[in-house]
């Protein structure tokens, strides 16, 4: 497999808008009255800082996996991560995106809701400190400042990703080998290939999945690790 044709895939494909926001009433608000002050948007609030490191037990089809996430190394993604595992996110969440020999994907709820609430709350980035070395949990994106709730773990060495700002912010550090073994069958997703396509995902979350690819692995559950 080409590798720079999977790093730009990755950074065009990671996180695609929804289409259910498309469904929504376009219709455009009266103007405001002649002279009146029109209020700024209100910035989205930050995560709660996060330990300086910690670990997270995830549960899978495969079997087991330990990731440890090291604050330093990308603040705002870890603070981000530690969100979602403490609230219960990685809860039958499949991974739908892997490619051999490149990264497994995942982060994308099987409930739509959940996954339309993060998708809103998008994170500034972080500077990358690290590199997407094998093994390195990174967050996916699609541009600038827009991570949210998308991680992928490297499967080599993608050094040509540091570059593009993909800012590793955790490891796994026990189980890789139930990482390697996740499906990765159904190849590049849609539409520069035959597998899932995220705007299905996100519009039909697991029915979806379960129907159209019903080999992919999931996440059971995600704890942290005392």
């Amino acid at each position: 497999m080409n590798h720079f044709k999977h790093a730009s895939a990755l950074l065009a494909l990671v996180a695609l808008p929804l289409i259910a926001a498309a469904c929504k009433d376009k219709t455009p608000p009266p103007p405001p009255p002649p002279g009146a002050a029109v209020p700024a948007p209100l910035p989205t609030p930050a995560d709660a800082a996060s330990p300086g490191s910690f670990r997270v037990k995830f549960a899978t089809t495969k079997g087991d996996f330990t990731v440890e996430v090291t604050r330093a190394w990308a603040p705002k993604g870890a603070d981000r991560f530690y969100r979602l595992v403490s609230e219960g996110y990685f809860k039958d969440v499949r991974f739908f995106r892997v490619l051999p020999g490149f990264m497994a994907q995942f982060g994308m709820s099987g409930n739509p809701a959940p996954h339309a609430k993060m998708d809103s709350l998008r994170i500034p980035d972080d500077p990358v400190t690290q590199s997407n070395k094998r093994g390195m949990l990174t967050f996916g994106t699609a541009g600038p400042n827009t991570r949210s709730s998308q991680f992928f773990i490297n499967y080599r060495d993608n050094a040509s990703l540091d570059s593009q700002g993909f800012s590793p912010f955790g490891k796994v550090v026990d189980g890789m080998k139930t990482v390697d073994a996740m499906y990765g069958g159904y190849g590049e997703g849609a539409p520069n290939g035959p597998g899932p396509s995220q705007d299905s995902i996100a519009i039909k979350g697991n029915e979806y999945l379960q129907r159209a690819f019903p080999k992919l692995d999931y996440i059971k559950s995600a704890t942290l690790v005392k």
